[in-house]
């Protein structure tokens, strides 16, 4: 044999790169130029307005943008700019960033982001967090459907409250080899962890990053629907704990029957030895602290935000009470900055670990907070070529004539493509609620019905589409295909499908 033939012999061939789907930055960036690019072909129009800047029905009329090449360049090339302190022409309407009028751009948003960002990273940071849920899964070792109830409902809550998600996937290394040990497969880890925070993202009842930022593009107070998120979240997460629960005694009966099977060494500790053996993760006065603040903080911020007039009589346009604080966006950030001061004094930081760990929290927000900035910018492009109202008139034609339950589940089917596509609930909720919050006004429904319907579509989507690290990365840590995920969770799809439909049907119809 030549040496040709030995060296060709030897040679690997090369690996083919596999696709990777675009993360949300290069995504938006697409659609950017798409968005820009559609401008020159979709005719310009607008509605009339009536005095809170709704758009009237019946009013849409085609008019000149009055835009030039150049100007659509510039609108192009300042998009990010815009949208982040694009101001608005009370007169022309139209929006840059040297322009006189009120804010346009996602400024308060994005430092809100920022913020929560910084006062989460110093929680985590404490470890107070972490010691909580372990010693709740020691306490609980030896009943093991509690267990799975306990650990799902403490992930749903601050799923629900701050978008708990990829934060889960450091608790696989404490719940797989738990799990495993009360008799139960890896599935039953994976569903717990990522049902578990999923469920309380799908039904978010003040979810900065899902319900705060849908909330400010749909020009609403954060608090407008709760009651009705609320309600969801509760019933939603019993019926998916309830789903956890009964798969996992099935198993447990049968391991037979188990969807993933068992690696060697699963089946290796019986359920005496290893729960026994570990020791309980101890709180100390500092974590119980940290965790008593923490809680203190978000049921400061729901109280902050919800309009407790409305929310107590039924009637939208009641007069707020004395104590109410109607706060948005600007006190919310203030707030979380100083909650991320008071943790880390809390928990004797320091200067200089505490000032570490806000700036790494912020940097670590960043990529939802440019997410923000970039959706915002498409509907500048919109708006200054004037084609935001030719696209709301033409999907005005469509859901026309029909009923406000049917207008809802309309939103929500709608919005499982556009999740697929735009993985960043931030993303996909800055770039659809400027069209489909009018919508609402057209279709005589709560806004806040749109927005329920947008996150629930979201959140349902983010249960099982392998564009999403919490998915792809819970079954890569847990050892479980991602084909034996979905053949395990496609019936409580279907079933939570039909009951969002029903919840955001009620809800139009109550309004």
């Amino acid at each position: 044999m030549s040496t040709t033939e030995t060296r060709q012999s030897t040679e690997q061939p090369p690996h083919k790169p596999k696709f990777t789907f675009p993360s949300a930055l290069t995504v938006l960036a697409i659609v950017t130029i798409a968005v820009w690019l559609l401008a020159f072909l979709i005719p310009s129009g607008q509605y009339d307005r009536n005095a809170s800047g709704a758009p009237i029905q019946g009013t849409y009329h085609r008019v000149d943008s009055g835009q030039s090449f150049v100007d659509r360049l510039n609108d192009l090339f300042l998009a990010p700019i815009n949208g982040l302190y694009g101001i608005q022409d009370e007169k022309t309407g139209q929006v840059g960033p040297h322009l006189a009028g009120e804010l346009y751009g996602s400024a308060g948003v994005f430092l809100f982001v920022l913020a929560i960002g910084a006062f989460i990273t110093v929680v985590f940071a404490t470890g107070a967090l972490d010691r909580g849920i372990g010693r709740l899964a020691h306490r609980l070792r030896e009943r093991g459907a509690l267990l799975i109830a306990g650990i799902m409902v403490v992930f749903s809550v601050l799923g629900t409250v701050e978008g708990f998600a990829e934060e889960t996937l450091g608790f696989y290394g404490l719940i797989v080899p738990l799990m495993l040990a009360l008799g139960y497969d890896r599935m039953v880890a994976v569903g717990t962890i990522i049902l578990g925070a999923g469920i309380g993202v799908l039904c978010s009842t003040v979810n900065p990053f899902a319900t705060g930022v849908a909330s400010s593009a749909a020009d609403i107070s954060l608090g407008d629907g709760i009651v009705l998120r609320f309600v969801m979240w509760v019933v939603l997460t019993a019926v998916t704990v309830a789903y956890v629960i009964r798969y996992a005694r099935r198993v447990q009966r049968n391991p037979e029957r188990s969807i993933t099977g068992f690696l060697p060494g699963d089946r290796d500790n019986n359920q005496e030895d290893v729960p026994e053996s570990a020791e309980e993760p101890q709180l100390a006065g500092l974590h119980k602290a940290v965790l008593i603040t923490m809680g203190l903080v978000f049921a400061f911020m729901i109280f902050s935000v919800v309009p407790w007039a409305s929310a107590l009589t039924g009637d939208a346009d009641a007069k707020p009470y004395g104590f109410e604080l109607g706060w948005s966006f600007p006190q919310l950030a203030a707030l979380f900055l100083c909650a991320a001061v008071l943790i880390g004094l809390v928990a004797r930081m320091g200067e200089q670990k505490l000032s570490s760990m806000i700036i790494q929290g912020a940097a670590d927000f960043i990529s939802p907070a440019l997410v923000i900035v970039l959706a915002r910018g498409v509907t500048v492009i919109m708006n200054n070529s004037k084609i935001t109202d030719t696209v709301l008139h033409s999907i005005e034609g469509i859901v026309k004539g029909t009923s406000s339950g049917v207008f809802a589940i309309i939103v929500f089917v709608v919005n499982l493509p556009l999740a697929f596509l735009i993985p960043s609930t931030s993303g996909h909720a800055t770039l659809a609620m400027p069209i489909l919050a009018p919508l609402a006004d057209f279709a005589g429904v709560s806004r806040a019905v749109v927005v329920t319907a947008w996150q629930a579509a979201s959140g349902w989507m983010n249960l099982w589409v392998p564009t999403t690290a919490v998915t792809i990365g819970g079954v890569a840590l847990a050892k479980v295909g991602y084909d034996k995920y979905l053949r395990f969770v496609w019936p409580l799809l279907a079933l939570l499908f039909l009951m969002i439909c029903g919840f955001v049907a009620f809800g139009a119809i109550l309004t």
